[in-house]
């Protein structure tokens, strides 16, 4: 069965803020083997809104419509719904109490205006809200001669999650047919989006029932395979058959099985292998610091490092010889290998990364570096015997030029581990 998630809410389509409901109900939904196959973000406007609901109608067996239960003018999902459904929208005595006690309990009138929260749709189970004054609704109804499961939520995460975790799950485990649903997600960093589809496609188009996609973006491409099956282990053996196959083909590009970050892999090596790590960061400014230490524990191998932005913290902070700098500029080899050599020694970590580079959008108007241009990089890994430098020619704008030199440096150091 195939499901659409309707976000309700005008806040949404500005800058501002996102809707987050959906992922939560996207995760909930494939654990009872239900697939998602659109979402739809609406603002507060009841012709868009009733067109939404009845495109969705068309196409899913499972709608959900998070938001617009409020009190308010714009608060429109149960109006908008009931004239998608040619459904009848009717006042119930006891929620309309209900909603007159809570105010009451708060030594509060309620405003007129939230006896609509009392309004339910003609057929409509109701979904206690214990975390705030609307209901869910729950819909089992058919549209144009289709069977279809509508549900309604309130928009606030802390009433929508409850809700639907108490009310809605067990109910929709109940009424849907027993499937289940597999997923595995392979991770590759710094490999074009068109050569992993040449390398794979010809392997995931033999398994028609395991829907195959491939996401790109901040500087990794991801492969995620599902598929659903009556059971567990029917499921589970189809993506395990195609991401065999794919990772035989793509090797050692794949630095994760399991969705885990880069940065999470690379960790968990240097605890095997009994490493300790420091860094020293000049373009990226503690970009690459702040990934490690996003990872929980990860002080166990992470000792720290160094932000050497200036020439003079470079050799305040990493030991590099001021006539390095002189002689061959901030971003050159020289300078790179001696801040991962310099960070080494002053924290006492078995192995160093470093990274120094021009991140633009202007290149450097003076000194050695001057000639040299935006998104020149240099990556040293050092582990006290021997050095590696890797230099870089890295496009774009100044966020991904550090980016991408933080997920180098990453996948240099994976590489060295491996």
């Amino acid at each position: 069965m195939l499901a659409e998630i309707i976000a309700v809410g005008s806040e949404m389509l500005t800058p501002h803020r996102q809707d987050t409901n959906s992922l939560y109900l996207t995760a909930g939904l494939n654990d009872l083997g239900v697939s998602v196959a659109f979402k739809t973000i609406v603002g507060d406007n009841r012709k868009h809104l009733t067109a939404a609901i009845r495109i969705a109608l068309h196409r899913a067996d499972i709608v959900l419509l998070s938001g617009g239960l409020g009190p308010t003018e714009d608060d429109l999902t149960r109006e908008c719904l009931a004239e998608a459904l040619h459904l009848e929208l009717h006042r119930d005595e006891a929620l309309l109490n209900g909603l007159h006690h809570r105010f009451a309990a708060r030594n509060m009138a309620m405003p007129p205006n939230n006896a609509r929260q009392a309004d339910v749709l003609a057929g409509a189970t109701l979904l206690p809200n214990t975390n705030g004054s609307a209901p869910g609704q729950w819909l089992d109804t058919t549209f144009e001669g289709f069977r279809k499961l509508v549900i309604l939520l309130p928009g606030p995460p802390k009433e929508l999650k409850p809700l639907f975790d108490n009310a809605c799950k067990q109910r929709l485990a109940a009424t849907l047919p027993k499937n289940h649903l597999a997923r595995r997600i392979l991770r590759m960093a710094l490999i074009p989006e068109s050569q992993v589809d040449a390398r794979t496609a010809p392997i995931y188009q033999q398994f028609p029932d395991v829907e195959t996609t491939i996401l790109a973006g901040r500087a990794e491409i991801q492969l995620h395979f599902l598929c659903v099956k009556p059971s567990l282990a029917e499921a589970e053996a189809r993506v395990d058959a195609v991401l065999d196959l794919v990772s035989t083909e793509m090797g050692e590009d794949i630095f994760s099985f399991n969705g885990e970050s880069l940065e999470e892999v690379v960790l968990l090596m240097l605890g095997v292998r009994n490493h300790t790590l420091a860094v020293a960061e000049s373009c990226t400014g503690g970009w690459l610091g702040e990934r490690l230490t996003a990872i929980p524990n990860s002080s166990r191998v992470f000792l720290g490092g160094a932000i050497a932005y200036s020439d003079c913290s470079k050799t305040a902070l990493a030991d590099v010889p001021s006539y390095l700098l002189e002689e061959h500029g901030a971003v050159s080899d020289p300078v790179a290998r001696a801040l991962a050599e310099g960070i080494r020694r002053r924290t006492g970590s078995t192995l160093a990364l470093a990274i120094t580079g021009i991140a633009g959008p202007a290149a450097i108007a003076h000194g050695p570096d001057a000639a040299k241009p935006v998104g020149l990089v240099y990556i040293a890994l050092t582990d006290g015997e021997d050095t590696q430098v890797k230099q870089l020619h890295i496009t774009g704008d100044r966020e991904r030029v550090r980016l991408w030199s933080t997920q180098h440096a990453l996948e240099m150091l994976r590489h060295y581990l491996q």
